[in-house]
């Protein structure tokens, strides 16, 4: 099995939890004011998109880490372990370039709604370009928290934000796809060492599996 799996609850995890935690609080809180007072959170069903996002994001990052994406591997385990761990290396190389380009592109959607520049250069950066500011641009109806009010004078020029700015929710674009980018290259190397095998979830986990059963059974 991959070293990758870790018993304590790392980053993703963490963030992942509490997604879940506030999706279903939001989702509940609608349920009761729905069928009980006849009324509703007016923002609920966007907050709760958001946080879907968010959690879909984050689990790309933590499929990663604890090797648990599919695929196929019907012809890697025909082949010999260094021609597999050549093949899997070549994956892991591929995989980061394809990350390093989600980073660029996700960085180039959220800027303008942070006020800042996108990169210039098709395909891989070469430096910052004039970008149009996009920083008074809000979501349809979630509230502007006021301990969040410091941002418009930060990006909006002073100007008030009646709702959450799209910057903030966003911002799943571009952490995201940096946090696959560490992940991918973190597997790659571990790889690299000997200490896993490929970047898709490995078939000992199904031989584990029947192992407890068996052991299960003879007892």
């Amino acid at each position: 099995m991959s070293s990758s799996t870790h018993k304590s609850m790392g980053f993703e995890e963490t963030a992942i939890a509490t997604i879940l935690g506030l999706m279903v609080m939001v989702t509940f809180a609608n349920v009761v004011l729905r069928k009980l007072f006849n009324s509703s959170l007016i923002w609920g069903q966007e907050v709760t998109l958001i946080l879907f996002a968010w959690l879909v994001l984050f689990g790309v990052s933590y499929g990663v880490k604890v090797t648990a994406h599919l695929g196929v591997d019907v012809l890697t385990n025909m082949m010999s372990p260094r021609l597999r761990r050549a093949v899997a290396l070549t994956a892991g190389a591929i995989c980061i370039i394809y990350a390093f380009l989600l980073l660029k592109g996700a960085w180039d959607y959220w800027a303008p709604y942070a006020a800042l520049d996108r990169t210039s250069g098709r395909w891989f950066p070469t430096g910052f370009e004039k970008t149009r500011d996009q920083a008074w641009y809000i979501t349809d109806q979630v509230p502007m928290p006021d301990f969040l009010r410091f941002m418009e004078g930060w990006i909006n020029q002073g100007e008030t934000y009646d709702k959450l700015p799209r910057v903030i929710p966003y911002a799943i674009l571009p952490i995201g796809t940096a946090l696959l980018l560490f992940r991918f290259v973190q597997a790659t190397l571990r790889i690299w060492r000997g200490k896993q095998d490929a970047l898709i979830v490995s078939h000992e986990v199904e031989d584990e599996i029947e192992q407890l059963q068996d052991q299960k059974a003879e007892g």
